[in-house]
Parts: C-alpha cells; structure tokens; sequence
C-alpha cells in the first residue's frame, strides 16, 4: 500500500498554568495515498494539532512523521509544493474577485494564470468568478479556498474541518469537491468532529480520541458487516426467545427488540411461523458515530479538550490560512 501520511509516536505537550498536558499522544497514523481520509474525532481530540505538526507550523515533543515519504518537518521543503492544506480561516481580499484573488496567489507562488481556470472549473466557481469576494456565500469562499490550494496541482489536500458553519447546501457542495479530487487520484485528508458527514465520502478513516488513535482503516471495516433490525412485535418477551432459538443474537431496545441479521425476511419468518406478526420491521445499519461511541467507551476516554490551548497556555501560534 502506497502511504501518503504516517507517523509513529508522535506527541504534543503545552504548559498551562504549571502543568504539561497532552494536546496528541504517543499518535500512530496511516494515510493511504490516492482517495479520501477522514481524521476523526470530537473537538479538542487532537486533530488540528497533528495537522499543524505536519505542516511544519509546530514541532513535536516526540515521535516522527512522514509526507510522500519525507520526513517532516526537516525534510518539508523537499515535499511541501506536493501538498495544498486549510488551516483554519483562508484570507482574501473582500474587495477583489475571486478571479483577482488567484491571480495574486498564483503569481506569489509561480503558477501559470491559465491554471486559474481550471481551478474556478473544479470547484464549480468558474460562474461567478468575477463577483467580489464579499458578495459569496460561506460555502463558495471555502471553495474558493480549496480552489486556491489546487493552484499548484499539489498530491496531498488538507482540509481541517472544511464544512464549520455551512448550511446543508453548502456542506454537501464541499463533499461533493472533496469526493471528486478523490477520485481523480489525490490524496484529501479531512478532519471533521461531525462523523455522519465524512461517513458519506471518506474511503478510509482514522478516529482518535484525547489524542490517541482509537482506530483506523476502511470505512466498511470499522463499520463491521452485521446489520440490525428493530423490530415490534405484540409479545416481545416470548419473541425474544423464539429468535434465540432460531441462532439468532437478539436484545431487547425498550418496547422493541434489536435483531442482528443481515436477513430482514428470515426474522419475520421465523416469528410467523410462533404465530407472532411484526408490525414494524427497520434496518438498523451502524454508522460511524456509533462506532466511536462504542471505541471510546471501550478505551475509557472522555475525549478532554486538547486542540483549544485556554487563554495563557504555552503552546503553539494559532497559524492559519491556505497553504
């Protein structure tokens, strides 16, 4: 497997009020190379801080890290016009067009003005390219920013939290761009804390919590392969049984019961043929946000806030922008 982001052991600490915490901890991480990564985890997990150490705008206490298999961030010159990243709030100009805004990125950076277009193109901005900046919507100016960061083609995007503050439209036309560059080859690694979101175009994820990888690998394997049914039926308690029975795992979920099966017909099967009659037969499909329900309360990890340093910590400059 081709990896575009790894790191062993890395670790994060910052000084508050005489005591070190760990913002990342001892964190093992795998990007593969070419489609969509989700870094998981709720606010104060860790995410961005690890994504600041890749991009060279911190250092780590400890561990290692690689991008394209350059070691970073010694080794970051060699391999950074590679990689395009959102860190936080993107600046441009409110009075310029969007147009203007990448023709001066473009020129500052040494990039043809005739890729400018190509870059409107992919993110569906090429329409309204010469409106002023201050006139988009919140979902165009992170577009505009993903725009800004596919200037130089890079391998490696990403995106920390790209859909904060969207509207649905907005937040399903960030998807949208980020599943297309995926699949078109590059590598998108997005963090997010809204797991349903990233459930809907992550190839593969990795999901910490209090800066410790939880787990990691392809969205169907983490999800598991077993489907649930909820059913209701009038007599529950003798229902329950029969299921049993029939080799069937079966718990009970209030009035209802929760069936694991995959084979939604054999459950009304097997309780017609007890004469109990379903009256409500749904899919229970596991989800994402459920898994990391189910990982942090395997670990023992209340995910403590560790990416907002509080106000007089010593830690790292809050950096943002396009990179």
């Amino acid at each position: 497997m081709d990896v575009a982001v790894k790191t062993v052991g890395l670790r994060k600490t910052y000084l508050h009020r005489g005591v070190r915490r760990a913002a990342v901890e001892r964190l093992d991480l795998t990007v593969p190379a070419g489609g969509v990564h989700g870094f998981l985890g709720p606010n104060g997990s860790g995410k961005t801080t690890t994504i600041r150490m890749l991009l060279g705008l911190i250092r780590p206490d400890s561990g290692q890290a690689w991008i394209f298999g350059h070691k970073v961030p010694g080794d970051l010159p060699a391999v950074i016009g590679r990689v395009g990243a959102i860190v936080e709030s993107p600046k441009f100009f409110p009075a310029f067009t969007a147009r203007q805004n990448l023709r001066l990125l473009a020129d500052a950076i040494g990039t043809p003005r005739g890729r400018i277009d190509e870059v409107l193109e992919a993110t569906r901005l090429r329409d309204r390219a010469d409106d002023r900046y201050s006139g988009y919507s919140l979902g165009m100016k992170q577009r505009l920013a993903i725009a800004a960061t596919l200037l130089k083609d890079p391998d490696l995007l990403i995106f920390d939290e790209p859909t904060n503050g969207l509207d649905p439209a907005g937040i399903r036309e960030i998807r949208d761009t980020m599943r297309a560059l995926g699949d078109q080859g590059k590598t998108v690694l997005v963090s997010s804390h809204i797991l349903a979101e990233v459930e809907h175009v992550a190839d593969t994820v990795s999901i910490i919590g209090r800066g410790e990888l939880l787990a990691e690998g392809h969205v169907s394997d983490l999800l598991g392969g077993s489907t649930q049914f909820r059913v209701g039926v009038p007599d529950p308690e003798r229902a329950a049984g029969v299921l049993r029975e029939a080799g069937l795992q079966t718990e009970h979920d209030g009035a209802f019961l929760r069936v694991t099966t995959d084979d939604g017909e054999q459950v009304s099967r097997v309780l017609a043929g007890h004469g109990l009659f379903v009256s409500q037969l749904t899919p229970m499909r596991p989800d994402l946000e459920s898994a990391f329900l189910r990982l942090t309360s395997e670990s023992g990890l209340d995910a403590a806030p560790a990416d907002r340093v509080p106000a007089g910590a010593s830690s790292d400059e809050q950096t943002g922008g396009v990179a």
